[in-house]
């Protein structure tokens, strides 16, 4: 995981309080460095290490968000979520799933979760999805303006996750908005494949550069198609975008 500096954008309740957020994990290591980098925020964080405990703790502390591991010794993070929405407990719920669990994930959006990070993940990515869900559901609001990347008529915000070419929204997976992300802060600048792979897919995915070409090419049906490209190989390099001249 890497470390984390606060964002310049402060996150707060409707009524100015801190927001709230329950981690729930039986891995203590892991609990206290994403309750230092929640903290870092600004914000309110409780901790659990197993379901009940976090069922209780949801009762007691009313969180805005909820960081939940899906693998827990007693009652896993998909029954806790069930008892919450059998609750009508709609608290925005950030899954925290094993690497290669792709079975777990669909599961886990299918039940009612609203987000998921794989371990290992970076403690910027938990907290850029937190501020996301928080601000979609309507629980936290931002002092300032939200923060908007622009590439010409394409436009991507990093708190709320919505991305829109002209007047169109353009619906992305978790990775293809990591890679746009990367792509549109490094705008008219070339990016290569093991750049691409350092920065989107964080830890080691075993070197495979097919990866970057078939997931740039989703990007480009849904980004570019029926438009102005923006999106650019540069053979023998890598890739950019740029706004047409």
């Amino acid at each position: 995981m890497t470390n984390i500096a606060p964002h310049g954008t402060a996150l707060t309740r409707p009524d100015g309080t801190p927001v709230r957020v329950l981690v729930v994990d039986d891995e203590q290591m892991l609990t206290d460095l994403l309750s230092m980098a929640l903290r870092m925020e600004g914000w309110e964080v409780r901790t659990a290490a197993s379901g009940y405990e976090a069922l209780n703790e949801v009762k007691d502390f009313a969180p805005d968000a909820l960081v939940l591991d899906i693998m827990m010794p007693d009652l896993d993070g998909m029954s806790v979520l069930q008892r919450l929405r059998q609750q009508n407990n709609m608290v925005p719920v950030l899954f925290l799933t094993a690497k290669d669990a792709v079975a777990d994930r669909v599961a886990g959006l299918t039940a009612g979760g609203d987000d998921y990070v794989t371990k290992p993940f970076s403690l910027e990515e938990v907290v850029a999805r937190l501020r996301a869900l928080m601000r979609r559901a309507g629980t936290a609001l931002a002092s300032e303006p939200e923060p908007i990347l622009r590439v010409g008529d394409l436009s991507l915000n990093e708190d709320s996750h919505e991305v829109l070419r002209g007047d169109t929204e353009i619906e992305l997976t978790a990775t293809e908005f990591e890679l746009l992300r990367f792509l549109m802060r490094n705008q008219r600048r070339v990016v290569s494949k093991a750049q691409i792979l350092d920065r989107v897919w964080n830890y080691d995915f075993g070197g495979k550069s097919s990866v970057v070409e078939l997931y740039i090419s989703y990007l480009r049906k849904k980004i570019d198609a029926g438009n102005e490209p923006l999106i650019h190989t540069v053979r023998g390099v890598g890739y950019m975008i740029k706004a047409p001249q």
